[in-house]
C-alpha cells in the first residue's frame, strides 16, 4: 500500500498512508474514532474506491480489480453484519453458499467454525439472543468460512465486555498462528498490545509505525513517573511546574509525568511535591504504556502542524 488517499469532497478522511503487511501478521490501526481507520481498511476490501494512490491486496489492485479482493478476503464490518433473525447454523449456511461452499467441504467448514467460535450446542439459537461476545464470534466464524488468507476486523470488539475480548483476541492469535494475516482496527489501547505492529492514525495520517516495543522506545531517554497522590489533579498542576517535568497526564487513578532527560531521581520530585503540602503516596519510573506513546505522537505531529486538518 503506497500513498493511499481518499476525499470526499474538499475533506481528505485519509491522507498518503503507506505500509506492507507479512504474512501472518496481526497488524493494527490504532487511533481515535474519526481518524481515518475504517475508511482505510473499506478502500482496502474493496468497498471504497481511493482518490490515489495503490494498494495491492493478496496480489491484486484495489483499483483495478475490487471484485477480485472482495473474492480473496474477509471482512467483519464496524457494525454487527450478521442476520438477528437466522439461527447460528443459518447464518452460517447462508454464508457458506455466499461463498460457493457446499457438500463436504461446507460440512467441513461448519464444524471448523462452530470449534473456533465455541458455538457447539448453540446451533439452534437465535442470533439475536446471543450475547454480544458469541455474536461477535460468529460473526468472525463466518468471515473466516471460507478460510481467506487475509482477514480484516473493523472495531471488532465494541460494546463487548472484558472477557469477551480477551477470548475474542485469543481467536485472532489463532488464526494468525495457521497463517492468516489479519488487519484490525481499534481504539482499545491495551488490545493493540496484541497485535505484531501498529500504525498509528490521526487526522487521516499515519503518525507512527511499529511494534509495540519499538513505539514505546520514543521514551528511551524521557523517563516516565508514575505518581500516586490523593489529590492527582492538584498533584499534575504541581508536577508541570517543575521545571524537570516536560508534560503529564492522568492515568487511571495515578498521574504519568515525562521527565525531560534521564537522571532525575524519583525522590527528588517526591520532596519537591511534598514541599508544596500534597500528599504523595509514591512516585515510581515506570515502563511506558501504549497510551502514553499515542497521547506523545499525536501531541508531537499537532505541534508540528499547527493543529492540522479533521478527519
Amino acid at each position: 500500500m503506497r500513498e493511499l488517499s481518499r476525499k470526499f469532497g474538499a475533506f481528505t478522511a485519509v491522507d498518503r498512508v503507506s505500509f506492507q503487511v507479512k504474512k501472518g501478521e496481526v497488524f493494527g490501526f490504532l487511533g481515535a474514532n474519526g481518524a481515518g481507520k475504517s475508511t482505510t481498511i473499506r478502500m482496502l476490501c474493496g468497498l471504497l474506491t481511493p482518490t490515489s494512490g495503490t494498494a495491492l491486496v493478496g496480489g491484486i489492485d484495489v483499483g483495478v480489480d475490487p471484485e477480485g479482493v472482495k473474492r480473496t478476503i474477509g471482512y467483519m464490518s464496524q457494525k454487527f453484519s450478521l442476520y438477528e433473525a437466522l439461527t447460528v447454523d443459518q447464518n452460517i449456511a447462508f454464508f457458506g453458499g455466499v461463498y460457493g461452499l457446499a457438500g463436504a467441504r461446507f460440512a467441513e467448514r461448519r464444524e471448523f467454525v462452530l470449534d473456533m467460535a465455541g458455538l457447539r450446542d448453540r446451533e439452534k439459537t437465535v442470533t439475536k439472543d446471543l450475547s454480544g461476545g458469541w455474536r461477535q464470534r460468529l460473526a468472525l466464524g463466518c468471515a473466516v468460512l471460507h478460510e481467506p488468507p487475509i482477514v480484516f476486523l473493523d472495531e471488532p470488539t465494541g460494546g463487548v465486555d472484558p472477557v469477551s475480548r480477551r477470548q475474542f483476541w485469543d481467536l485472532i492469535g489463532a488464526l494468525a498462528e495457521r497463517g492468516v494475516t489479519v488487519l484490525v482496527t481499534t481504539h482499545y489501547l491495551d488490545e493493540a498490545e496484541h497485535c505484531h505492529r501498529l500504525a498509528i492514525i490521526h487526522r487521516g495520517q499515519m503518525v507512527a509505525l511499529g511494534s509495540a516495543s519499538e513505539l514505546k522506545g520514543v521514551f528511551a531517554d524521557r523517563p516516565i513517573l508514575e505518581v500516586q497522590s490523593a489529590r492527582p489533579v492538584e498533584t499534575m498542576a504541581a508536577l508541570e511546574r517543575l521545571p524537570d517535568i516536560e508534560k503529564t497526564s492522568i492515568f487511571g487513578t495515578t498521574v504519568h509525568a515525562v521527565l525531560r532527560h534521564a537522571g532525575v531521581e524519583p525522590a527528588q520530585v517526591k520532596a519537591a511535591l511534598e514541599s508544596q503540602g500534597l500528599p504523595v503516596t509514591a512516585v515510581n519510573i515506570v515502563t511506558p504504556s501504549l497510551e502514553d506513546v499515542f497521547l506523545d505522537v499525536v501531541e508531537r505531529r499537532e505541534q508540528r502542524e499547527g493543529g492540522g486538518q479533521a478527519a
